[in-house]
């Protein structure tokens, strides 16, 4: 198993919790999906490491941004 944390700007209420963790959730090998909205934080359980391309993607299809750390 692997785990990541990343950041994702522009989230504001459940919904864009939701929809982070619905879209994070579709990447192949994705197990856990656990989303922070105060903090902006998403951490991210999966089979396999993770590319940031990956993730970014399924954020931006969310509908927010990924932060570059």
């Amino acid at each position: 198993m692997s785990e990541s944390v990343y950041t994702v700007a522009g989230m504001t209420c459940g919904k864009c919790v939701d929809a982070v963790t619905t879209e994070v959730g579709r990447v192949a090998g994705v197990r856990r999906v656990e989303v922070d909205l105060g903090s902006g934080e998403v951490r991210v359980t999966s089979d396999r490491p993770l590319t940031a391309d990956e993730v970014s993607a399924a954020v931006d299809e969310a509908g927010y941004e990924l932060v570059t750390r």
